[in-house]
């Protein structure tokens, strides 16, 4: 068996080799998270045997998953999900959620599906913390087509989350619920800690800001016990974790609401840099290919579903979507393409979904290889997808036809 320090080697070559190998690509249409995947694989105790994930690579990659979740909740704007499109990206998920349940009790009753539950809940994520980096490189956040992905992509990972913690929890959907509850009001108590010292402006303010440049790094360390401190009580409530890192996202955008590129750029480096990768490459590592490969059938259907059940609805909203104040023009057949892509997106919601159903022993390990390696294809597939759909030339429209629209919006998509 691979030691500890061979298995971080090897990992973290893998890192260091996924985005040259993206670079590689025509305008990196193979995303880097794809390639991460992929070599988790090889290196993995599946293939190659070259690294295996024990107690102390687990410490680091549950790290980088909450650095993942807290900085998917960061780019959130609160005002932006609980306005409009935000309203109708709720009920959007709530319909994919009602339509992942139909759809998994009809196929429930042929015996087709095991873990009914985590299944159908796996079936409305978004990965929004996967998708930051594409929208990123592609200048799309800023556009209204990146922020309605945003808006959808919020609910895609937090209502998922909440499922979780009430569906497939031990205690039952009431108790859940209570305890939900119980931690929304604890980490609210959180929030308003550093909104306090910020509006005081006292001593401790001062030398917190006098040492985010200097080898004391206050604002990052800040920033990490803040991460540390929320995913602890997640887990002391019995919560998943991936519910506290995301609560400690909103937190900081709360004590910094303009923003703090200084300190952006900082957890870039830590997340993005190292932490972050480990993740992917560790959830690579544990695809058991045998297992995809002898139900291909099932991946596949997999695939669809998610394209059925998320997809779906998100195209169909955005034929009503007329921005933020009700009076942009529709998304154009193509932009719905893109977003319903990108709201389609789905993989570490998958593995958190699908480890909790295997913990609880309502799902084996192969039928969640299968699962996680489907959502490691919407990543591959779908925004690959959407990119092309953003760069291929725009028909021209017919000025003088019915239906035409005089202002097609150029600046909306990525």
């Amino acid at each position: 068996m691979p030691s500890v320090g061979a298995s971080l080697f090897w990992i973290v070559a893998c890192a260091v080799i996924a985005p040259l190998l993206a670079g590689l690509f025509p305008r990196k249409l193979v995303p880097e998270v794809v390639l991460l995947l992929v070599a988790g694989i090889v290196i993995g105790p599946h293939v190659f045997d070259l690294a295996v994930a024990g107690s102390e690579i687990d410490l680091l990659r549950e790290l980088g998953l909450g650095l993942l979740f807290l900085l998917a909740g960061y780019e959130i704007d609160t005002a932006e999900i609980t306005g409009r499109g935000g309203r109708r990206a709720l009920l959007t998920w709530l319909i994919s959620l009602a339509l992942a349940f139909t759809v998994v009790s009809l196929l429930s009753l042929s015996h087709l599906v095991d873990a009914g539950t985590a299944v159908a809940i796996a079936m409305t994520s978004t990965a929004l913390g996967t998708l930051l980096p594409i929208l990123r490189d592609a200048g799309g956040l800023d556009t209204r087509l990146g922020r309605t992905i945003l808006d959808h992509g919020a609910f895609g990972e937090l209502g998922p989350v909440v499922a979780m913690a009430v569906l497939l929890g031990s205690r039952g959907s009431v108790a859940s619920i209570v305890v939900l509850g119980l931690f929304t009001a604890a980490a609210v108590l959180v929030a308003f800690i550093p909104a306090r010292v910020r509006r005081e402006g006292s001593r401790i303010t001062a030398i917190i800001r006098s040492g985010s440049e200097t080898t004391s790094q206050t604002t990052v360390r800040l920033t990490m016990l803040l991460l540390v401190a929320l995913t602890v009580l997640a887990a002391e409530f019995g919560l998943d974790t991936i519910l506290g890192a995301f609560a400690a996202g909103f937190i900081l955008r709360r004590a910094t609401p303009e923003g703090d590129e200084t300190l952006e750029t900082k957890l870039d480096g830590l997340a993005f840099g190292f932490l972050i990768p480990i993740f992917f490459v560790t959830s690579g590592m544990a695809i058991d290919v045998a297992a995809v490969a002898s139900e291909p059938g099932v991946l596949i259907a997999f695939v669809l579903l998610i394209l059925l059940v998320r997809s779906g609805p998100v195209y169909v909203a955005g034929r009503f979507d007329r921005g933020a104040d009700g009076t942009d023009p529709p998304f154009t057949v193509r932009e719905r393409t893109q977003l319903a892509l990108y709201a389609g997106t789905g993989l570490p919601l998958i593995v958190a979904v699908t480890g909790v159903a295997v913990d609880s022993g309502d799902m084996t390990s192969a039928n969640a290889s299968v699962l996680v390696a489907a959502g490691a294809i919407t990543v591959l597939l779908f925004p690959l997808a959407a990119s092309l759909l953003a760069s291929a030339p725009e028909p021209v429209a017919d000025s003088t036809g019915p239906g035409a629209r005089g202002d097609q919006n150029p600046g909306s998509r990525p």
